[in-house]
């Protein structure tokens, strides 16, 4: 019984690390292929997200039922799963800050737009209606 769930859980971490690769893969093709900073954006977040998250995941599950590691394998898996923790809750912020900057300097104009609370917002401090 104990091995058929260390070989799930074995099988489940391989899986996370092939979707991250996955993830990888997309996010590079995003950053080549998406016509402007904000998409691309968009795409490096994949990837930091999906391409590091997920297989530091994984790998966490892998190390945690490796034989080969030893006592070491505690330490792996709480230093992936701690990264996996620091990268998703760093990442998104960053993109987010990112974004707001080339947005609020206007380095990179936003074609199209559908709202822009920012024009709004600064029409409004102007005394435009």
């Amino acid at each position: 019984m104990i091995e058929t769930v260390e070989q799930g859980v074995l099988a489940l971490g391989l899986a996370l690390i092939s979707v991250g690769a996955f993830c990888d893969l997309a996010a590079s093709i995003g950053m080549v292929r998406f016509p402007n900073f904000f998409v691309r954006l968009h795409a490096a977040t994949v990837g930091s997200i999906g391409g590091a998250v997920i297989p530091l995941i994984g790998v966490a599950l892998v190390a945690s039922v490796s034989t080969q590691l030893g006592g070491l394998r505690w330490a792996v898996t709480g230093a992936s799963a701690t990264s996996a923790l620091i990268i998703m809750l760093v990442a998104p912020t960053g993109s987010h800050a990112l974004a707001y900057s080339a947005h609020k300097a206007r380095v990179v104009p936003v074609s199209p737009k559908v709202v822009d609370r920012l024009e709004e917002h600064e029409g409004l401090r102007r005394g435009e209606e």
